[in-house]
């Protein structure tokens, strides 16, 4: 008997068209192909499981629950599997024993009444003792050598994703934040040029896009980076630019000496040196919500999801907490775009 409001296949599909967007973009063909379809056929599988299995008495909530940690844990170990060295045909039997310890210890803690984050942090820890020991049995039986055996096991996905996605984050807000600064900055008057210092003078260029106008953008976006990403940034410049960089961060005023379109012109005729941000993350999420949190009551926005799902609900507790609830971060997006429009 079906569960409703739990449609399998619908939500293997929709974290399939997920996982094909965040793959890394070095992977051939192959391996994105294998890890699409193992996060597909585990999804579908697990769904499947849950669905026709009446004994279990899972609601829907708890179905999606269970499935989604299996798809993300897929995801995340398979492409840990292509990084790791081991050959091909041994990932389906590690990935596998991953899939069915998920499956067996969500089932059996949900039976328990335990409390969610309690069960995420059991199937971690399970996971990761899975996938050792499949790593460890190839070693013993000479499958692969120890030298492979540490690469893999040094590999985390799910590590390098979230500080990628937080790294990505934190450098798009600066340069848009920048760039919104300067579109509202106001025209410079006598006594604005006046208090540029002797010691640094700076002029327009005549060109627009002339190399010295390209710096004092940089510059401009650089002054209100934190020190760390400042150096991460010119560290892509030659060292002879960084000095003039660095020299235009000092002036006082910078743009009363610059004209706000050339400028808005010279960042976009640089923004490779900018990392963009293409989907959202959980820590992203996080920090949009920690915004809210900070301008409204709590209890303003939990009256407004008084009336729906519990997984919502619980969404909304454990951000306030600090902790993400693993539901799809498209889906999270919404929910703080919602939130954001109704409060």
């Amino acid at each position: 008997m079906a569960i409703e409001g739990f449609d399998y296949k619908e939500f293997a599909q929709l974290m399939s068209s997920q996982a094909g967007e965040l793959i890394p973009k070095e992977f051939n063909d192959m391996q994105r192909n294998y890890v699409v379809k193992t996060l597909s056929n585990f999804t579908l599988l697990a769904g499947e499981a849950i669905a026709n299995d009446e004994s279990l008495g899972f609601n829907a909530d708890q179905a999606i629950f269970v499935t989604q940690i299996i798809a993300e844990w897929a995801f995340h170990k398979s492409i840990d599997l292509v990084h790791s060295g081991i050959m091909p045909e041994h990932w389906d039997g590690i990935m596998q024993k991953i899939a069915f310890t998920i499956f067996e210890v969500a089932k059996q803690a949900i039976k328990k009444n335990v409390p969610q984050d309690q069960i995420l942090q059991l199937i971690e820890h399970h996971v990761n003792k899975s996938f050792k020991d499949a790593i460890d049995n190839l070693e013993k039986r000479g499958v692969i050598t120890a030298e492979i055996s540490q690469k893999a096991m040094s590999q985390s996905n799910i590590d390098d994703m979230a500080a990628q996605a937080a790294q990505a984050e934190a450098e798009q807000k600066a340069a848009m934040e920048a760039a919104a600064a300067e579109q509202q900055a106001n025209q410079p008057t006598a006594g604005d040029s006046q208090a540029l210092p002797a010691a640094a003078p700076v002029s327009v260029p005549a060109g627009p896009l002339d190399k010295s106008l390209k710096l004092m953008s940089v510059a401009l976006v650089l002054k209100i980076l934190p020190e760390d990403r400042v150096e991460a940034i010119l560290d892509k410049f030659a060292p002879q630019d960084v000095e003039t960089i660095r020299n235009y961060m000092k002036v006082e005023n910078l743009e009363a000496g610059l004209d706000i379109n050339y400028t808005l012109k010279c960042l976009e005729s640089i923004k490779e040196f900018l990392p963009r941000r293409k989907t959202p993350s959980q820590e992203s999420i996080l920090r949009q919500l920690n915004k809210i949190f900070d301008q409204h009551p709590m209890e303003d926005i939990e009256k407004l999801f008084k009336s729906e799902r519990p997984f919502l609900k619980r969404f909304i507790s454990k951000a306030y907490e600090g902790d993400y609830y693993p539901i799809p971060v498209k889906v999270a997006q919404i929910v703080v775009q919602y939130v954001r429009d109704s409060v």
